[in-house]
């Protein structure tokens, strides 16, 4: 069941890389600039050595 679970927060690029997003971005951000909000708004790649981790684990 957990494995389910870290399959949904991750996504696969083309590539293979792992991308994920990051927490605490879905509301009180008014005090933020704009840049950012913009900055942190898309998905992130893992390190290497979480990467590693994460799909010996999937």
């Amino acid at each position: 069941m957990a494995r389910k679970a870290v399959l949904k927060r991750i996504k696969f690029t083309g590539g293979g890389k792992l991308r994920h997003r990051r927490s605490g971005k879905n509301h009180l951000n008014a005090k933020a600039s704009r840049r950012t909000q913009l900055r942190e708004k898309g998905m992130k790649s893992f390190s290497r050595a979480i990467e590693k981790k994460i799909r010996a684990y999937i």
